[in-house]
This record gives C-alpha cells, structure tokens and sequence, in this order.
C-alpha cells in the first residue's frame, strides 16, 4: 500500500465511523448509561466485532459468508435480533435515573460491556460487505499482503476508536443538559427507538451481487 493510498484509505475510514450506525447508537446509549470511561469497554467490544470481519475477509471467509445466502441471512437476523433487543432493554431502563446509574456497577462487569458491543458489529453483515467492496481497491495483490491488512486494520480501530469515543462523550454531555427524570426518560426512548431503527434497516439489507 503506497503513502497515497494509505491516505485515501484514511479518508474512507474518517466518513464511514462518523457516518451514523448500530456502533455509534451503542457508544452514545452506553456512554448514556454507564458514562465515557465505562463506555470504553464497549467500543473495545466494537473493534474486536470489527477486526473479526476484516479477519474473515482477509482469509476468504468474508466472500464465502457473503456469497451463502442462508449463512447471510442467518448472520443478518442475528444481528436484527439482538438490536431489537437493545431496544427494549433501553426502553426498559427509563425509570432509571441515568446519572445515578453510572455510579452503579455494571451487571456482568467490563466483560458484559465488551461483549454488548463485540454482538453488535460481528452479527451485522454490512461490515462484511463493506469490507468485501472497498478493501480491495486499497490493496496492492503484487506486494505482501499481510503488512497491508495490518495497516488497514490498525488504521480502521484507531479513527473507530476516536470517533466512537466522541459519540460517547456527545452522549455524556447531552445528560449534564437534562435535569429532569421526564426529559432523562425521553432521551433513553430516543435511543430505544435508535435501536428499533437500526434493527428494521438491518432487516432490510439484502445481498447485492459479489464482484467475480
């Protein structure tokens, strides 16, 4: 991968993490209920989910899963299942006074939280196919291979890490506005229905046809 490239690659990095999706939904509702640096544990889960696909992708899996279609669809409603599941449990904990709640202990410890956000990227199937389209025009197949998965890989967790970290803080301070339960109980319905959103978009992606 040359110097330019890298760059490119950087830039398409920068527009898919800000772009709005299940992981920036899980960072803000997590930096919501458990506060920036809990919310780490979860964005970790999120590049684990995320250097998972690109390991599949690397090694050839990714094309066989993409080209299946009942390995697809399983992977999909995997993933529809469990948003929708974050939905209700959001929509559940309106009652909760979310700025007591961050000084509570997270049921399940750090690891609930990195697994919370692992299950969101490894069951949605549109970071396969992202992969699948555009890593290939960032890689040069006459130079080895494995330096530029690394540096793809390496430069796709740090700019996610970043920018999940600001949706969490941007979450973190939206509650430092809302002083009341009833303002406190629309914002988590606001991200229930996030969640909700973002499982009925999952539902409806389909499998485009692979290049050759």
């Amino acid at each position: 991968m040359t110097w330019q490239m890298w760059l490119a690659f950087f830039g398409a990095a920068i527009l898919i993490a800000i772009s709005p999706g299940a992981g920036a939904i899980q960072s803000m509702a997590t930096g919501l209920t458990h506060g920036v640096r809990r919310g780490y544990w979860s964005i970790l889960g999120l590049e684990i989910g995320l250097m998972l696909q690109l390991t599949l992708v690397a090694i050839g899996l990714g094309a066989a899963v993409a080209n299946s279609i009942l390995a697809f669809t399983i992977i999909k409603w995997l993933g529809v299942a469990y948003l929708a599941y974050l939905a209700f449990r959001q929509w559940r904990s309106v009652g909760v006074d979310l700025r007591a709640q961050m000084d509570q202990v997270v049921a399940g410890g750090r690891g609930a939280l990195v697994v919370r956000g692992f299950l969101v990227n490894a069951t949605n199937p549109k970071g396969l196919l992202f992969f699948l389209a555009v890593m290939p025009q960032f890689v040069v197949p006459s130079a080895p291979l494995i330096p530029q998965y690394v540096a793809i890989g390496v430069t796709m967790v740090v700019v996610d890490l970043v920018v999940m970290g600001l949706y969490t803080g941007l979450a973190v301070r939206l509650l430092t506005w809302l002083r009341t339960p009833r303002q406190q109980t629309l914002l988590n319905r606001v991200f229930a229905g996030l969640f909700a959103a973002a499982a009925v978009v999952l539902s409806l992606l389909r499998r485009g046809p692979m290049p050759a």
